[in-house]
C-alpha cells in the first residue's frame, strides 16, 4: 500500500513526489551499504596491508565505528568526498543516464544486475517495494548503530 503518515503528498504534486522518492531510494541504498560496512569488519575481518603506507597505518589499526573517523588520513577523506560528489553529480544527468531519465522511473538507471533483473512487471514491482522497505529499515539501523556507538564508544 501507500504509506504517507505525515501527509507530505496530499497536495498531489507529482514532481515533488518523484523527487522525494528518488531521494528515498538513494538514501536507502546508501544506508544499506553503510549498515553492511559498519558490521562487516567485525565478522569478516579487515583488509590485509596498509591503508596509508606513508603514514604506516594498516587497515587493522583502524577501529570500527565512529572511532575510525579520526584515524582516516586527509587524502582518504578527499577520495571519499570526491566519490560522493561524483555520485551526486551523476544524479544531475550530464548525459550519462538519458535512458533512465526518459523512463521516469525513480532509482532505475538502466543497469540490470545479474540474478535480480526481471522483465516480469509484477515481480519487478514486488522487488522495488522490497528495496524501499529494506532501505527504510537500513536508514533506521545505521542511525541506531551511530547512536549506540556514540553513546557507548
Amino acid at each position: 500500500g501507500f504509506w504517507d503518515p505525515l501527509g507530505l503528498s496530499k497536495d498531489g504534486d507529482a514532481a515533488t513526489f518523484r523527487r522525494r522518492r528518488v531521494s528515498e531510494i538513494k538514501h536507502g541504498r546508501i544506508s544499506m551499504l553503510a549498515a553492511m560496512g559498519y558490521i562487516t569488519p567485525t565478522f569478516a575481518g579487515k583488509f590485509p596491508g596498509y591503508l596509508s603506507p606513508s603514514m604506516g597505518l594498516k587497515f587493522a589499526d583502524v577501529p570500527n565505528g565512529l572511532a575510525a573517523i579520526s584515524k582516516v588520513p586527509a587524502f582518504g577523506w578527499i577520495q571519499m568526498v570526491a566519490y560522493a560528489l561524483y555520485v551526486e553529480a551523476s544524479a544531475l544527468n550530464f548525459g550519462y543516464f538519458d535512458e533512465a531519465v526518459s523512463k521516469q522511473q525513480p532509482g532505475d538507471y538502466g543497469w540490470k544486475p545479474p540474478l535480480l533483473a526481471t522483465t516480469n512487471p509484477e515481480l519487478k514491482k514486488k522487488r522495488l517495494n522490497a528495496e524501499l522497505a529494506n532501505g527504510r529499515l537500513a536508514m533506521m539501523a545505521i542511525i541506531g548503530m551511530f547512536f549506540q556507538d556514540g553513546l557507548t564508544g
